[in-house]
Parts: structure tokens; C-alpha cells; sequence
């Protein structure tokens, strides 16, 4: 059999397989709802991890160039001392007073380069002390949070393979039902039920009000809901509304008020015959007394 385009579908069947949808989409929800703030917390103890781990990246590149600069350094010690015991030698050779100054100062110069030198390693090998304790904080850090997402991880996969099955075919339906709404109406329908707090985008009518926002329905507008001739929204929250019988919902009919007026005149004669029966037992009794 051939299936039916979901533009020939009448008002009727439109709303009823909307509210089909609704009713596997919330269904969804509910499964999704008992993982609570699990799935939150592991994407923050993700998002932590890798925050730290880049953090740990940048400490071990900030060692390795604080290492090379110290490197560099003795390297420049080294010139240095070599500059230093040349310029001794030379100093035995000097001429006169002018190449032994000039030559004095040299060595003077090369020995306080040796000196800074010496300071600035020093300083690095603080410096790469202070980042080592750092990655080693942070990579503890890591290891306490990465157990916690492990334990995180693996009670959310408890509770996902429990509903796993349900969602699937709850999915597999939402699929099919969405197969037969017109395109236009179901982008209506997902961008209400977005939009709404319950996630709920077709509701019925409950007491004369909307079952969404629980505004009162005026009785024309209800009848026309009945009526099943149009699709219509609640002119409050903007939610389709559908009638409670079409969406095989049982509502119990609120008591008609001449009812409410009878059975509250019945609760009155009751009350009056009541005192009027006590009142005549009393005067009875005294008489009895007076005798």
C-alpha cells in the first residue's frame, strides 16, 4: 500500500500524529532526564582534563627553553674563561701601559660576563624548579580528575545501556511519525517545542484551559478545537492545541454549576433537619426534667 502524502492528510490525522510525536519525543526526554546532570559533568571534567593537559604542555615548553637558555649560557661561560686565560697569557707579552690597561679591562669585562652568566643560570634553574612542581601539581591534577570522569563515565554508560534499547525504537517511531507531517507544520511544531519549557509543542484542553500554559480557552475557540477543521494555537503561549478525546486522553468533566447549586442546597436541608431534630430531643428532655 502505497504511503498516503502527508499534504493529503486531513486536520484530524495531522494532529493526531503530531501528538503521537510529542508523546515518543517527551518519552525521549524522560530517558534522557534520568542521566541528570551526568552528561554536564563529564563534559566539564573533559573540558578540565584538557584545559590541564595544555596547561602541562606549556610548562614542559617553558622548562625545555628556561634548559636551552642555560645551555646557551655556559656555552658562554666557556668563551668567556677561554677570552679570560688568553688575555692573561697576552699579559706578559704587553709593551707598554696602555695594552696592559686595555688588556685589564678586557679580562675584567669577560669575568663579569661570566658572573652574569652564572646569575642568569641560576635564576633558570629556580625558575625550571618552580615549573617542575607546577607540572607535577597540575599532572596529579589530572589524574585525580581523570579518575573522577572514569567513575562519571561509567555510571552514565550504566544508565544508558538500561534505556538504550527503549530510546532506540523511541527514536526509530519519532522518525517515522516525523515521515508523515508536512514539512512546513513539523518545522512549526520543533521550533514551539523549543521554545517551550516543557518541551511539550501540541497540548490538550484541561478544565477549559490550555494544558500548557493553563490559560482559559474562550468556549468558541474550544469548540472549534473540537471541531477539527483548522489547526489552532493558544493565543497566550503559542502551543497547538488539540481536543483531549482525538489524543485518547480521559478527562474528568468538571460538576456543571446548577449541580454544585443543588448538591449545596441538599447539604443545607440536611444541616437544618439535623439541628431542628436535636433542638426538639433537648426541649423533650427538659420537659422529662420539669415533671
Amino acid at each position: 500500500m502505497a504511503k498516503k502524502d502527508p499534504s493529503e492528510l486531513s486536520v484530524e490525522e495531522r494532529l493526531k500524529t503530531l501528538y503521537q510525536l510529542q508523546t515518543a519525543l517527551s518519552a525521549i526526554d524522560e530517558k534522557r532526564a534520568l542521566r541528570g546532570e551526568l552528561p554536564l559533568e563529564v563534559q566539564d571534567l573533559e573540558d578540565e582534563i584538557e584545559g590541564l593537559t595544555t596547561r602541562v604542555e606549556k610548562i614542559a615548553a617553558d622548562i625545555a627553553d628556561y634548559q636551552r637558555a642555560i645551555t646557551q649560557k655556559k656555552g658562554e661561560i666557556a668563551d668567556a674563561e677561554a677570552s679570560v686565560e688568553r688575555y692573561k697569557a697576552q699579559l706578559n707579552e704587553v709593551k707598554n701601559n696602555r695594552e696592559y690597561d686595555t688588556l685589564s679591562k678586557e679580562i675584567e669585562f669577560q669575568t663579569l660576563e661570566i658572573e652574569l652568566c652564572n646569575k642568569k643560570i641560576r635564576e633558570a634553574n629556580n625558575k625550571i624548579a618552580d615549573k617542575e612542581q607546577e607540572k607535577a601539581n597540575s599532572e596529579a591534577l589530572i589524574a585525580e580528575r581523570q579518575g573522577d570522569l572514569d567513575v562519571k563515565k561509567n555510571e552514565l554508560e550504566e544508565i544508558m545501556e538500561e534505556t538504550r534499547v527503549e530510546e532506540e525504537k523511541l527514536k526509530e517511531q519519532v522518525k517515522n511519525l516525523e515521515a508523515k507531517i508536512e514539512g512546513r507544520l513539523l518545522t512549526s511544531f520543533k521550533r514551539i517545542r523549543k521554545n517551550a519549557r516543557n518541551g511539550l509543542g501540541i497540548v490538550y484542553v484541561q478544565r477549559d484551559a490550555c494544558g500548557g500554559c493553563f490559560n482559559k480557552i474562550p468556549p468558541q475557540r474550544q469548540l472549534d478545537i473540537k471541531m477539527h477543521k483548522k489547526i489552532i494555537v493558544c493565543e497566550y503561549c503559542g502551543r497547538i492545541m488539540i481536543d483531549p478525546e482525538l489524543a485518547g486522553v480521559k478527562v474528568e468533566k468538571a460538576a456543571a454549576p446548577e449541580e454544585k447549586k443543588k448538591g449545596a442546597k441538599r447539604a443545607i436541608r440536611k444541616s437544618s433537619g439535623t439541628s431542628t431534630s436535636s433542638a426538639s430531643s433537648k426541649k423533650a428532655a427538659d420537659a422529662n426534667d420539669m415533671a
